[in-house]
């Protein structure tokens, strides 16, 4: 009886989450009956109003103070208040994700989805080569797997599940079905990655959360912790890092942006360098959440000094910082 009481007690919180598969299917399915733009309006709406009242959002709050010390509280709560707006969105938009890029080309109005660099993925698509895309969790970050999709570009997308088993198990059916390969993060998804680019596919991540096993970089001019994977695969490869980003635009419109190939830098070896490399990286998506900080997810605890290694080297600011005086387009070209 004590042992069944364990397991029951251990397991609880995944029974529980299964227990509301038929709640987030409703929702998933009201969300689709609302259409695109009410959906999002709604889903918005709630967590701009629910949001700061959850223990996440001092997390936000905390991050904001850090990284604009020079702003007011009400600057920081109006910021924080247009991320949560963001997140509702998003996650109404997941009810939507198979036809945001459908369009008539005969009716612009249509069109919900500008991209920009569409040559870049048009040029990786048939180069030949394997590549490497570095993203963020701005605005809909959904959508670069996507348009990569779209644009027949094999690519394999590495994602974190949500913790929810109901939400995990349906996100995982509405990627399925709008995107390319997939990659669970966790044991054995290196292999996977490491897999899908020696075989001349394109491996896209979200490279902006908190990584315990990582290198040291600096974002808003303090130290975090990057996953190195997508430098040690530049680095062991030799193949061209790309950047792309999704804005929000107003009327549930948005702007896919790829960058061009980044100029990494490299050891005395000639070999790229992966902590140089992922400082790159980290660069250009400091540079995007300075030009739209409302779009970014404030309310991930990026910033842990307490578990940097410890005599971890803590990279230089570059003399001429690209994120402070660049646009992110020419911080991605190395200038």
């Amino acid at each position: 009886m004590l042992r069944l009481a364990l397991i029951l007690r251990r397991n609880l919180p995944r029974l529980a989450g299964f227990a509301t598969v038929p709640l987030i299917r409703i929702v998933f399915w009201l969300a689709r009956a609302l259409g695109t733009d009410r959906a999002s309006d709604v889903g918005g709406r709630i967590t701009r109003t629910l949001g700061p009242r959850l223990p996440s959002h001092r997390t936000a709050m905390a991050n904001l103070r850090a990284a604009y010390p020079e702003w007011d509280e009400a600057q920081l709560q109006a910021i924080a208040r247009e991320a949560w707006d963001n997140l509702g969105r998003t996650g109404a938009e997941y009810a939507h994700l198979d036809t945001i890029f459908d369009h008539d080309p005969a009716d612009p109005a249509s069109q919900r989805m500008e991209v920009r660099g569409a040559e870049y993925f048009e040029a990786i698509r048939d180069d030949g080569k394997p590549g490497l895309i570095f993203s963020a969790h701005l605005a809909n970050w959904e959508l670069p797997a996507i348009c990569a999709q779209k644009f027949g570009l094999e690519t394999t997308a590495v994602f974190r599940p949500p913790n929810n088993p109901a939400a995990a198990q349906l996100v995982q059916e509405v990627r399925r079905k709008t995107m390319g390969g997939l990659a669970a993060s966790g044991p054995g998804a290196v292999f996977a990655m490491q897999g899908a680019v020696e075989r001349g596919g394109h491996l896209g991540q979200l490279i902006d959360q908190h990584f315990t096993r990582g290198v040291v970089v600096r974002f808003f001019d303090r130290p975090v912790l990057v996953n190195p994977l997508l430098g040690k695969l530049a680095r062991h490869h030799d193949c061209p890092v790309h950047g792309v980003r999704v804005v929000r635009k107003d009327g549930g419109r948005f702007l896919l942006e790829l960058t061009p190939a980044l100029d990494l830098p490299r050891g005395p070896d000639g070999l790229i360098d992966v902590q140089g490399a992922m400082q790159a990286m980290t660069s250009v998506i400091e540079a995007w959440v300075r030009e739209h900080p409302g779009q970014w997810l404030w309310m991930h605890r990026r910033w842990r000094p307490s578990m940097l290694p410890k005599g971890a080297a803590t990279p230089p600011i570059p003399a001429s910082n690209p994120v402070a005086t660049e646009p992110a387009l020419d911080a991605a070209r190395g200038r």
